[in-house]
């Protein structure tokens, strides 16, 4: 499969990533504010998760040299799936702290597995068209999903959010494992 194509599943199987997190991001943050009692609770329950985040990217670096950087693509949206499916059932602040260690490790995997994909996807004069391509795409459907989370909120509840976003999360690692596959199979 040649880099064109690869980059457009990159984009198809990110811009749904993106869709899957910006559809809960907003809402998230007011849920785990009414789980936590004060702000220093909502400070570490963040500060976990980028210093989890923090801590896996020299990790991701090395193994990267071993695996395909599409595995951790596939491992984000399948573990974001799990983990998000999880949220409507939290009790305690405790449970939202162990929960952000978990999406920081799935988004530093993610952030490593795309970015070096887009720079092993794209070259010369066209890396910077590619990857403002890449970056349009990913952040529109960014935007529309925001838009969808309040109304998804307003008239349901901010469980189904969760939920939605789990689902797509899973698409998302499906269409990412038949794109490898495809892959394999040109190779």
């Amino acid at each position: 499969m040649e880099n064109t194509t690869k980059l457009k599943w990159l984009i198809i199987t990110q811009s749904s990533v993106f869709f899957a997190s910006s559809l809960i991001f907003p809402f998230y943050i007011l849920f785990i504010n009414n789980i936590g009692s004060s702000y220093s609770q909502f400070g570490l329950s963040y500060g976990l998760f980028a210093l989890s985040a923090a801590l896996v990217h020299p990790v991701a670096g090395r193994i990267s040299l071993r695996f395909d950087n599409h595995y951790f693509l596939l491992v984000n949206s399948w573990g974001m799936a799990l983990v998000l499916l999880y949220y409507p059932h939290i009790s305690s602040i405790e449970q939202v702290y162990i929960l952000q260690l978990l999406l920081g490790v799935f988004g530093a995997l993610q952030k490593h597995g795309e970015k070096t994909l887009i720079s092993s996807l794209t070259d010369g004069a066209e890396r910077g068209i590619n990857v403002g391509n890449y970056h349009f795409w990913t952040s529109i459907f960014s935007a529309v999903a925001i838009f969808i989370g309040g109304v998804l909120a307003d008239f349901f509840t901010l469980h189904i959010i969760f939920y939605s976003s789990s689902l797509i999360y899973f698409v998302s690692g499906l269409l990412l494992y038949k794109a490898n596959i495809l892959n394999k199979k040109k190779l």
